[in-house]
């Protein structure tokens, strides 16, 4: 009998040195996760439900302003600062920090409401605050907002504001209310942000005391916050423009502006002028942190993201020197003017100084007469903008582009002549010079200030004859001629500079015939003394209409105080258009202007004959109806006043600077204290004497006459450049 062997089965050895190493693998895996869940697990929760999406931004003190010498105009003053920043504190941990604070510092309560002082008195008595709204309130307030809780809650604190009575409100003492003057300024700012509580007239002993207990102080921290520091006082004050304040902020109408550039709602911002116009310049690069916290708000860490940097500095071609012995010229000859001229209309005058190469704005000075509200006294008032914001007509200044428009258009010829004579149109009254002076040709015409040659010039514009006592007949084209014309020059038309505001003056309406020889000698449409600078740069520097510009350049800052950092920017001269004329005609008119200041018989000559920085230029007296101030006192029939004006550049044959001067309503009737041609000598006097005294002292290096040597170039740089933009 066969017997079957058995078999004997078993599990390699191999095999089961794998399973043991799985379950040693398991029992590992499962003793860490007990230790993740056990030891470790707050921890961890506490991880999963941080959110780091919190990000602030410190604000940096602004950019400086230095003149073109490298004076301080504008600086930062350091001041001691009390912020608070909401760490996500409730309303009575709040409450209770301003409790504290108030008890260390002095908080004016000036800007308190009435709401605040209610919402305070709830807050404080809360139990009778309640007892405002009976039940049958409620359940009235409950039926007409069913469903709508928020509302209803909004509607029931609402009722309890309105019947809280004065009586109560009386109760809140001095200290209550400066607590509540701290609290408010808790609650105006934003989560994690810095709010100023104070940064005025911060004692020593403040800042001290506050520092030291700042562990009970909870989100309360001192620091060192700024505010702008005019170095040369009101002197330019207008132009340089305004900083918002830490309570105003953003301005409301360009919120969304500025919160898409990464602004916080309480910074501060230039609202004006320079500030405003070079607002993203002088701002300078906030520090950021992020702030890390839990869901319940608390911060849990703060990380660093880049640090700030203060505000670029602005270099302008302004010279404060300079300046201010404008603005001193220009008071004390707008008082004499008034006391010998007898008229209480005149109150203001205006001079612009420029490198009529560059562009660069040297001055712009104004002042105006004002009542002071409080005492009623006459007071000076610094008005440089009104060089750019007021318009004026400005009578004869404007016939050398009269000239230079008649040549482009073929209604003279240089050398022509004309008889100078009344002229008497039928219908209206007879239009003449102020002198009779026979036969002229085009430079003498502009040396006596001829009307009559002016006024034959457009008659053939127009394509006119004159005859005595008979109508005139003028094409109305001829109007767009020459606005069109004299737009090429800077009149009328914007002039470019680097300020907000810039008007471009009024055009009169009327085609008639008779306007057309008033606009051409600048007794019809108005200008400023802005335009007036660009257009006698266009005569000065041979027919090159230069971009006014008052910022030079744009430079990093530097730590160390008054000093200049590298040039970020430098500020182009820029053409925006070139006069097209033939060789000779710019000559002639130059030829004129000089006549008129250096020749006997010249209508400056007076004044400017004698100066050896050999003067060109052309005054201005205008017929005009006052439209000032004083307007509503003479209902509708404005009394007639002369405006004076006063174009010019000096030296003649090599200018380096030119001058626009006018004097609104400088006078009525007869009296011409000529204050156009008094203002305008001294300030040429001043500008050659300060070069002269600088050159003694060797300061002259800083000077910068930057002539245009090959406007060719110029041109043919910013022709590539627009035609890259478009």
């Amino acid at each position: 009998m066969n017997r079957k062997k058995k078999k004997k089965t078993h599990v390699p050895f191999r095999l089961n040195m794998l399973f043991f190493a799985v379950f040693l693998l398991f029992s590992m895996l499962i003793l860490r996760l007990g230790m993740v869940q056990i030891v470790y697990g707050d921890d961890y929760k506490r991880e999963i439900e941080r959110t780091e999406d919190v990000t602030v931004n410190s604000p940096v003190p602004r950019g400086k302003m230095f003149d073109r010498n490298g004076q301080v105009i504008v600086d930062n003053t350091p001041q001691n600062a009390i912020t608070f920043t909401n760490n996500g504190y409730k309303q009575d941990e709040m409450l209770e920090v301003a409790e504290r604070l108030a008890k260390l510092i002095h908080k004016d309560t000036e800007k308190v409401q009435e709401r605040d002082k209610k919402d305070y008195w709830i807050m404080k008595n809360p139990e009778e605050a309640e007892k405002k709204i009976s039940k049958k309130d409620k359940e009235k307030l409950e039926k007409k907002y069913e469903g709508d809780q928020k509302e209803l809650d909004k509607a029931i604190y609402q009722l309890t504001l309105d019947r809280i009575t004065e009586d109560e409100l009386s109760e809140l003492t001095k200290d209550d209310l400066e607590v509540l003057a701290i609290y408010r300024e808790f609650t105006s700012g934003y989560a994690l942000t810095p709010q100023i509580v104070k940064n005025k007239e911060v004692t020593p002993e403040e800042f001290a005391v506050v520092s030291e207990n700042l562990q009970i102080l909870q989100g309360v921290d001192t620091t060192t916050d700024w505010e702008r520091y005019y170095a040369f006082g009101d002197t330019l004050k207008s132009v340089l423009g305004n900083v918002t304040s830490s309570d105003e902020g953003l301005p409301a109408e360009q919120l969304e502006y500025y919160m898409a550039r990464d602004y916080s709602r309480n910074d501060r911002v230039g609202k004006s002028y320079i500030e405003m116009q070079y607002e993203e310049v002088l701002h300078g690069q906030k520090a950021k942190v992020k702030n890390v916290t839990d869901k319940a708000g608390n911060v849990l860490e703060t990380v660093p993201i880049t640090d700030g940097q203060r505000g670029k500095d602005l270099v302008l071609s302004i010279d404060m020197d300079l300046q201010k012995e404008v603005e001193k010229i220009i008071e004390e000859e707008l008082r004499e003017a008034k006391a010998s001229a007898g008229t209480a209309l005149l109150d203001r005058a205006y001079v612009v100084l420029m490198d009529p190469h560059t562009g660069e704005v040297l001055s712009m000075a104004g002042k105006k007469i004002v009542k002071d509200k409080e005492t009623g006294q006459s007071v000076m008032q610094d008005d440089a903008l009104g060089n750019i914001t007021t318009t004026y007509n400005v009578g004869s200044a404007v016939k050398g582009a009269t000239i230079l428009t008649g040549y482009k258009t073929g209604a003279i010829n240089p050398g022509t002549v004309f008889y100078d004579r009344p002229l008497k149109i039928k219908g209206t009254p007879v239009k003449k010079s102020w002198r009779n002076f026979g036969p002229l040709n085009d430079i003498n015409a502009l040396k006596f200030s001829s009307n009559v040659y002016m006024f034959e010039t457009v008659i053939n514009i127009g394509g006119g004859k004159y005859e005595y006592e008979q109508p005139l007949r003028i094409n109305e084209k001829a109007f767009s001629t020459v606005r069109d014309s004299f737009a090429q020059f800077g009149l009328g038309v914007r002039t470019g500079i680097d300020l907000p505001n810039e008007q471009t003056g009024f055009k009169g309406m009327s085609t008639l015939p008779g306007f057309m020889l008033d606009l051409s000698i600048g007794q019809y449409d108005t200008y400023s003394n802005m335009q007036l600078a660009q257009y006698v740069s266009v005569i000065a520097n041979g027919g090159n209409r230069m971009e006014p510009h008052i910022v030079k350049e744009i430079r990093e800052p530097l730590m160390e105080n008054n000093e200049l950092g590298p040039i970020v920017q430098e500020m182009e001269p820029k053409v925006l258009n070139r006069v097209e004329l033939e060789d000779g005609w710019m000559d002639r008119v130059q030829e004129g202007f000089r006549r008129v200041m250096q020749e006997k018989g010249g209508t400056a000559y007076g004044l400017f004959g004698n100066k050896d920085y050999k003067p060109a230029g052309k005054t201005g007296t205008a017929e005009a109806f006052y439209d000032g101030p004083e307007r509503s006192k003479f209902g509708k029939e404005p009394p007639e006043v002369m405006n004076l004006s006063l174009v010019s550049y000096a030296p003649s044959e090599n200018p380096e600077v030119a001058m626009a001067v006018l004097v609104p309503w400088a006078y009525q009737g007869s009296v011409d204290h000529g204050a156009n041609k008094e203002i305008g000598q001294r300030v040429l006097d001043a500008y050659f004497d300060l070069k002269k005294e600088r050159h003694k002292k060797g300061d002259d290096a800083k000077e910068s006459v930057q002539k245009v040597e090959n406007i060719d170039e110029v041109l043919e740089g910013q022709e590539d450049a627009r035609k890259e933009d478009e």
